[in-house]
């Protein structure tokens, strides 16, 4: 747990032991989302082999996509008189996960690790929204919309790994 007791205040309608768990469970997300962001990026820059392009360029926009989901909740958690942390050693000391593993690889091998790392943040999303749901709203909705838009891009990354039989087929690097 984070524990962000450097709040004084929250918002209007929290008490502030509600407001500073929801900061927590924010804080969490945003690391995961600072995380995200970085390790699109990593395997935007080693991809490799058939279908590079695509994926390549496939990469880019959700990677500005996540950047623009960890500034929105680095807001929230500041509005909630939390200071947000986005700095690399706190994500590291922080996280509950294992960092991304490949290097140079396959596109099918970067698209089968970037799965899993997706089924893991959007399930540990659902999670943070049944809890946030009960005091918060407004997180909630936050977290809902960053959800729906990280299971369609899962979807655009299962594409390429689905066979036709609807069974998706991952590929070890």
């Amino acid at each position: 747990m984070i524990m962000a007791d450097n709040a004084s205040y929250t918002v209007p309608g929290l008490d502030l032991e509600d407001g500073r768990r929801v900061a927590d469970v924010l804080q969490n997300r945003l690391h995961a989302l600072n995380d995200l962001q970085l390790t699109l990026k990593h395997a935007h820059w080693n991809v490799v082999g058939r279908d590079f392009i695509s994926v390549h360029e496939m990469l880019d926009p959700e990677v500005d996509r996540v950047r623009d989901f960890a500034d929105t909740t680095a807001e929230r958690i500041a509005t909630m008189g939390v200071s947000p942390k986005g700095t690399p050693g706190a994500i590291v000391t922080d996280r509950t996960w294992d960092d991304y593993a490949l290097g140079r690889a396959s596109t099918l091998a970067h698209i089968s690790a970037l799965d899993k790392v997706y089924t893991d943040v959007i399930a540990d999303h659902r999670n943070a929204i049944a809890e946030v749901g009960k005091v918060d709203p407004i997180a909630e909705d936050i977290l809902i919309e960053q959800t729906r838009a990280l299971e369609l891009f899962q979807w655009f990354l299962r594409s390429f790994i689905t066979d036709a039989g609807g069974e998706l087929s991952h590929v070890e690097a």
